[in-house]
């Protein structure tokens, strides 16, 4: 026979939107599992748009996986960096950050992993970038922890990889970062040797080879230098 005491101490029945969003650490670890499976052979596209806010709980659920979402709610699961690749961004991140280093850490420095809020609504990340510290004036300390990136960087560079499509990067160099107030982008593309150079205002630049070639920064980044030869990919023999 059920008591009262026993009723008062039985845990609450979940509702259905806890039973959705308080999930065991062991079903979110096969889940995330489940797709990164999937996105080792290409990014996802999910056939549902969402909104800021169903982004934001995606992203919440699953921090593991590298989400982008589109002006119009389109998003993206991309799949995890190739080791090439990887070590391509962690190598032109630590350029940019000994450059900041070095000119008294001006505005900050980011790497692939951080959001950044556009003024068209959508959410992308560069594989690193800097923003200057009168952009940086625009958010508040408190935003840092809790917001994406709210404020354009100045400085943006995406890295091809093997399976990235190349017209899509030009797309998104165009459509996302300099329609939205980057003053200075790099594609960079070890795959054909090739290097992009966006500027605000101005046709998109091509560079052609790696040998001997460097990439400057300009009046955007003084005295910042990248030479492309250090993002070769190693032929072994």
């Amino acid at each position: 026979m059920t008591t009262a005491k026993a009723i008062k101490a039985a845990p609450p029945i979940p509702s259905e939107k806890e039973k959705l969003t308080k999930r065991t650490p062991l079903k979110r670890t096969r889940e995330v599992y489940a797709i990164t499976e999937f996105t080792k052979i290409g990014p996802l596209i999910l056939d549902k748009k969402l909104s800021k806010k169903e982004f934001n709980e995606l992203a919440s659920k699953f921090p593991d996986l590298r989400l982008e979402r589109e002006k119009n709610g389109k998003t993206t699961i991309m799949s995890p960096a190739k080791f090439g690749t990887g070590k391509r961004e962690l190598h032109l991140g630590s350029y940019l950050f000994i450059w900041w280093k070095e000119n008294g850490e001006p505005g900050e420095v980011f790497g692939p992993t951080t959001g950044i809020e556009l003024a068209d609504t959508s959410i992308k990340s560069p594989d690193c970038g800097w923003i200057s510290p009168e952009r940086m004036a625009q958010i508040a300390p408190e935003q840092e922890e809790g917001e994406y990136l709210q404020a354009p960087p100045d400085f943006i560079v995406e890295i091809r990889s093997i399976s990235d499509s190349l017209p899509k990067l030009k797309r998104k160099m165009k459509n996302s970062w300099m329609k939205n107030g980057v003053r200075l982008g790099w594609l960079i593309d070890p795959c054909k040797e090739k290097a992009y150079i966006y500027r605000e205002g101005q046709d998109m630049e091509e560079v052609n080879g790696f040998e001997g070639k460097a990439l400057s920064g300009e009046k955007v980044l003084p005295g910042f230098e990248l030479a492309l030869e250090k993002l070769r990919i190693e032929k072994r023999k």
